[in-house]
């Protein structure tokens, strides 16, 4: 079988933007935030390489390279809505900032809390300080301070997705109906990937998400040293 995915160099990319597509349907007409595309994508990509043991180079090695191209511009786009919305964040940057930094702190404490109830290493306590941000600063972050690269790669990657699943269902049962409030609250812990159902909710959401992201990025990169210092 990977022999077969060899041969169709985009078929991982095919593979990819078809369950995606498939999920989105799927949610729109069930509205189950557990049918999110993100989420579903990834376990039917994930599940097809166990079940047929292809490595994942294999399966990517040159569709990847399609999707990591557009990856950059994509990212970029997140900005429409920020633009659109920029006289609305404008007035409201002191609580922008201020809820950035609180989620930063309370991300950063439990870190040190999950370092102290489960006794880990240095190293794996670190790779997990930049867990709520995105993966091109997270990645580079975990390096310099010593952490596994591969570690907050993979945590990366689940914040963003419980994130993308679970926002909704959050925000309803804790009562935060402002959708300011609603944007700060997804960008802050789960960056991209939570930034693309930020944007489904609403153009307010959009932006002040897109806005979490490099806010939170900023803060992140000036709190991990000072907290991978604890170790």
């Amino acid at each position: 079988m990977s022999e077969i995915f060899a041969a169709c160099s985009c078929f991982g990319l095919f593979l990819a933007a078809g369950s995606y597509q498939l999920a989105r349907n799927i949610n729109k007409r069930s509205g189950k935030e557990i049918c999110n595309p993100l989420l579903f994508a990834t376990l039917a990509c994930g599940g097809l390489l166990l079940v047929t043991g292809t490595d994942y180079q294999v399966f990517y090695d040159n569709g990847g390279n399609v999707l990591e191209f557009f990856l950059t511009p994509a990212t970029i786009c997140l900005a429409i809505p920020l633009y659109k919305q920029f006289e609305l964040l404008r007035k409201n940057a002191g609580a922008i900032l201020a809820g950035c930094a609180a989620g930063v702190a309370a991300h950063m404490l439990g870190c040190v809390l999950m370092l102290a109830l489960f006794r880990m290493e240095g190293a794996e306590y670190i790779s997990l300080l930049p867990k709520s941000i995105t993966t091109a600063i997270g990645k580079g972050l975990s390096e310099e301070l010593g952490g596994f690269p591969a570690i907050t790669m993979a945590t990366i990657m689940l914040t963003g997705l419980f994130g993308a699943v679970a926002a909704p269902s959050l925000l309803k049962w804790f009562g935060i109906t402002e959708k300011l409030s609603q944007g700060l609250a997804i960008g802050t812990s789960s960056h991209a990937a939570g930034t693309s159902r930020a944007v489904e909710m609403g153009e307010v959401q959009g932006a002040a998400s897109s806005l979490a992201i490099v806010v939170t990025g900023l803060l992140t990169v000036i709190a991990a040293p000072i907290f991978a210092q604890l170790v």
